[in-house]
């Protein structure tokens, strides 16, 4: 059972939430926040699998909570926009944010998001990730791009492909490898650079220009 909170500030929202997973088999709602505030606090009270969180809030932005969330460890967090080019959903993902969907997403995308999150996973949606990226990272500082210098050429060639969407079975597919060497070699690429997940291997080859704006 898949244990979430739903973060928004409308109870509109929340009711529409509310009835699509409650319908789900195996995903349990488990407590609702009007706010990031309030998102932190049941957060560490309820020890939710998944919090399902709005960005732009008051009180406390969804991009601050989840940072708080996120560095405590009580819950992955997923969030939900209405706007896919959006500031605050790229500083979320900077935040440790499992991924991002748009809040009209058909309920089935919803509920396979929520249990590839909950099971560790990262939502990235190439085109729309690649959109936002290409928008917003040239607006902050740029890494080293050094700092990849701990890889191998192979687990290098891996991160472009991550970077670019492709997901493992893809990815085995172009470089003509197993599924279970490419797992191997994104275990490596996220321990050595201290990623959490794929999300932030994504805006890492951004940051360091690995991938430029613009490059598909």
């Amino acid at each position: 059972m898949i244990r979430v909170v739903v973060v928004d500030d409308q109870e509109l929202m929340r009711a529409g939430f509310r009835m699509v997973l409650g319908a789900q088999e195996g995903i349990e709602l488990v407590g609702e926040a009007g706010d990031g505030a309030e998102a932190v606090r049941l957060a560490e009270e309820l020890r939710p699998d998944v919090v399902l969180m709005d960005v732009r809030m008051p009180v406390l932005d969804g991009v601050e909570a989840t940072k708080r969330i996120v560095a405590a460890g009580t819950a992955r967090v997923l969030v939900m926009t209405t706007f896919d080019l959006d500031e605050y959903v790229y500083a979320a993902l900077q935040g440790g944010a499992s991924g991002f969907l748009l809040k009209d997403t058909p309920p089935a995308h919803l509920v396979s998001a929520l249990h590839a999150v909950a099971s560790g996973d990262a939502v990235v949606s190439p085109s729309v990730t690649r959109r936002l990226l290409d928008r917003f990272v040239s607006a902050g500082a740029p890494r080293d791009e050094s700092v990849l210098d701990v890889l191998t050429d192979r687990e290098r060639e891996v991160l472009v492909l991550i970077g670019k969407g492709l997901s493992n079975v893809e990815i085995a597919e172009k470089l003509f490898l197993s599924e279970a060497t490419v797992k191997t070699h994104v275990g490596r690429i996220l321990a050595k650079l201290g990623l959490r997940d794929r999300v932030q291997a994504v805006v890492l080859t951004y940051e360091t220009g690995l991938i430029r704006p613009g490059q598909g």
